[in-house]
């Protein structure tokens, strides 16, 4: 098993900082920070620590770096635009991550047949400022389960173990708000991992709401953090469970 936070990263090379528009604050606002944290559920983990504001892992490669305000949510992201230079610096880090990636998930197929990946994302959902209202509920799980790049009938057992087991966890007296393919369907990651071992990798990209954080300020709740640490920790024993029922590949 991998677990993954991509986006967890805030770091530029020094030719990137030096024309980007947006502050600290707003670039943090926009990644996802703690997500790196929530990896250590697994056994093995890959935590990005480069900004998306620099190549986003997440994206095709086409769309990887953020041009335009309309590829990064409306946001003016640059002083002035990147020099081809950069842009193929840039593609050159998220040719080499998926190289990794490949590597890593070959490794796991050949070691136990099949495997799961776990892609660990976080999202906002107060946009409109912080003394505004959140957005709606009913369109904002507190987690996002992306299943669309996937077979899912392929892996029903196990995708439907994790939602039920991260969903009737007691999260501080209550169940979490878990559903899927509401918000996100999952990304570039998920995606390559299906396109690439379709027979052995499945991957889960999970989207939790930055409930657990003040996503202006960039504060978090530790207690509701820890919290939702154990409920993701608690989803491992019923995946090995259902990856075990699978058998050996090999």
């Amino acid at each position: 098993m991998l677990a993954t936070a991509i986006h967890d990263g805030h770091e530029l090379r020094p030719e990137v900082a030096q024309i980007m528009a947006l502050d600290e604050d707003g670039r943090r606002r926009e990644e996802d920070p703690y997500t790196g944290m929530l990896t250590t559920i697994a056994q093995n983990q890959l935590v990005v620590y480069r900004s998306r504001f620099e190549v986003d892992l997440n994206r095709p490669r086409e769309k990887a770096v953020y041009l335009a305000p309309e590829d990064a949510w409306g946001i003016n992201v640059w002083k002035e635009p990147p020099t081809d230079e950069i842009i193929t610096n840039s593609l050159r880090e998220y040719d080499r991550f998926y190289t990794y990636v490949n590597q890593i998930c070959s490794r796991m197929e050949k070691e136990f047949g099949r495997f799961v990946v776990l892609d660990i994302h976080s999202y906002n959902h107060r946009r409109q400022g912080i003394k505004a209202p959140p957005a709606d509920p009913v369109e904002n799980p507190e987690v996002n389960i992306g299943t669309g790049t996937m077979n899912r009938d392929k892996w029903t057992n196990l995708v439907d173990m994790f939602i039920h087991d991260l969903r009737t966890f007691n999260y501080l007296g209550r169940n979490i708000d878990v559903r899927e393919n509401v918000k996100f369907r999952g990304g570039q990651l998920v995606r390559y991992v299906h396109e690439n071992f379709p027979e052995s990798g499945c991957a889960i990209a999970i989207e939790f709401k930055k409930y657990f954080m003040d996503e202006w300020t960039g504060t978090v709740d530790h207690e509701q953090f820890n919290n939702m640490l154990q409920a993701l920790r608690s989803t491992i024993p019923g995946i090995l469970r259902e990856l075990n029922a699978f058998g050996s590949m090999i």
